[in-house]
């Protein structure tokens, strides 16, 4: 990533550069992250192809001011946090669901290396606001909840949030080129959540706000929730644009295969 890509990925993000890539700063970019670019699945749904090279992350999320999912938004982060000076790992993770844990390279987080380990995943929809210390066994309280950190016994990570596990690390360190073919099973697999139905979603003030199918949901952070069904396209693609920043000629409302899978 050159000087010019980020500067134009800090401007998207309403930050400075800054002065050194410490801790401190670590924490504002994380949350100014999760404010300024939405987590989500429209791609898929617009039959749009996004590879997970830096090329076409940069046009999407800087250039085009759309979203992604994990291995996008942390795939892109990544070469940012390098670009300013910060060690970064990439990590392969399981995500705990209603049957235990996921397949390997399920999801995509960061480990950020200063003078201790830091989690960081701006691409998980409701997680963290700020940053986890990857070193601390004991509770982390965050906006998004108390979280911590478990060792396994195979040497994983486990992460809860307010006692429920979230999702298992594998801390052998990974390229982005890895995570392909689980990014081809998000996008293309009918076993794919990502598949189902296209949604938006992003950290506000007061919690999130999410646009799943037509439905836009608001929720605060005291658990208050008001969903409202968008009765029209316009409607739909009028929320797009306020509330995410994002602009659309259709609404992403089925999935459109961009291979011949169909």
């Amino acid at each position: 990533m050159n000087e010019a890509s980020v500067t134009a990925y800090l401007e998207r993000i309403g930050l400075p550069r800054p002065d050194r890539p410490d801790a401190e700063y670590l924490r504002r970019l994380h949350g100014q992250h999760l404010h300024t670019v939405p987590f989500e699945n429209l791609s898929i749904h617009l039959g749009e192809d996004v590879p997970l090279e830096e090329d076409a992350l940069f046009d999407k999320i800087v250039t085009r001011r759309r979203g992604g999912y994990c291995y996008e938004l942390n795939g892109l982060l990544a070469a940012l946090l390098r670009a300013l000076g910060y060690r970064v790992s990439l990590l392969a993770v399981r995500v705990h669901g209603e049957h235990g844990f996921g397949p390997p390279f399920d999801h995509l987080a960061l480990c950020v290396d200063l003078a201790e380990p830091w989690l960081v995943d701006v691409g998980f929809g409701r997680h963290t606001e700020f940053p986890l210390r990857l070193d601390d066994r004991e509770e982390q309280k965050d906006p998004g909840g108390v979280f911590r950190i478990q060792t396994t016994a195979d040497g994983d990570l486990d992460v809860y949030r307010d006692g429920t596990a979230q999702y298992r690390i594998e801390q052998r360190p990974r390229e982005l080129a890895d995570f392909t073919i689980a990014h081809g099973f998000q996008r293309y697999a009918p076993a794919s959540h990502f598949t189902h139905s296209p949604f938006c979603t992003i950290l506000t003030d007061t919690g999130m706000i999410t646009l799943a199918g037509r439905r836009l949901i608001t929720t605060t952070r005291g658990a208050e929730r008001r969903e409202e069904t968008l009765e029209t396209d316009a409607q739909v693609l009028a929320a797009y644009r306020s509330h995410f920043g994002i602009t659309l000629d259709h609404v992403p409302d089925h999935r459109q295969a961009t291979t011949d899978d169909t």
